[in-house]
């Protein structure tokens, strides 16, 4: 089976020529002068290496392979063929634009066709990509097509409900607000009852706006 998956070729070649922790370091120096402040002030004498360490927890996902994550699938399943769906997957992630956290939950089902895949690894598919610099349009697209370019399911649906504090921290200062994005292939594109019933599966409000 070929499977092309850009995300994970861009990440390995963007790895390749990665800085060294010493440089990361002296950016974010090079940042908080230029927010005004002093990096070498007691407070902030340790918060360059803070910040690089907590840069490689929040963009853990460049190192996996999506791919990988879903190589190992079960096809004892006595038949089963109706949704599986994770549901409520915690989001976390940051605007590719202001480097922000973009803050929600993820719905994720798919239609079996003779093999499953273990549900964590599911989680695991968000958390790669969204622990990467994103748009939510992207990473739901990303996460829709992996899974059925993997596991060539009857059909994959993807719902992301998600915070920016692009929005509310900055800009136009609005709270309060959510954007919802959604990926539909296969069955669920294409037969409304099973849309309908996968939408039924998730909360009223995300399924009120997808519909709308």
């Amino acid at each position: 089976m070929n499977i092309n998956i850009p995300t994970s070729k861009l990440a390995h070649d963007v790895g390749a020529k990665r800085p060294s922790r010493s440089e990361a370091e002296a950016a974010v120096r090079t940042l908080i002068r230029w927010a005004g402040d002093d990096p070498d002030r007691e407070g902030l004498h340790e918060t360059p290496a803070r910040v690089a360490k907590a840069y490689g927890e929040f963009y853990a996902g460049y190192a996996d392979d999506p791919v990988a994550i879903l190589a190992r699938t079960f096809e004892e399943i006595e038949g089963y063929d109706e949704i599986v769906l994770l549901r409520d997957i915690r989001v976390e992630s940051h605007c590719e634009h202001h480097m922000v956290p973009i803050i929600g939950v993820a719905h994720v089902a798919y239609l079996p066709d003779r093999r499953v895949v273990g549900i964590s690894k599911l989680a695991r598919i968000v958390d790669s990509y969204a622990r990467r610099l994103q748009l939510q349009e992207k990473l739901t697209a990303q996460i829709a097509n992996t899974i059925n370019e993997v596991l060539q399911p009857r059909g994959v649906a993807v719902v992301i409900e998600a915070n920016h504090e692009c929005m509310s921290t900055r800009g136009v200062h609005k709270t309060g607000v959510s954007m919802v994005t959604s990926r539909m292939l296969g069955a669920f594109r294409h037969d409304p009852s099973t849309r309908r019933e996968f939408l039924s599966m998730i909360s009223n409000g995300v399924r009120a706006t997808v519909d709308g």
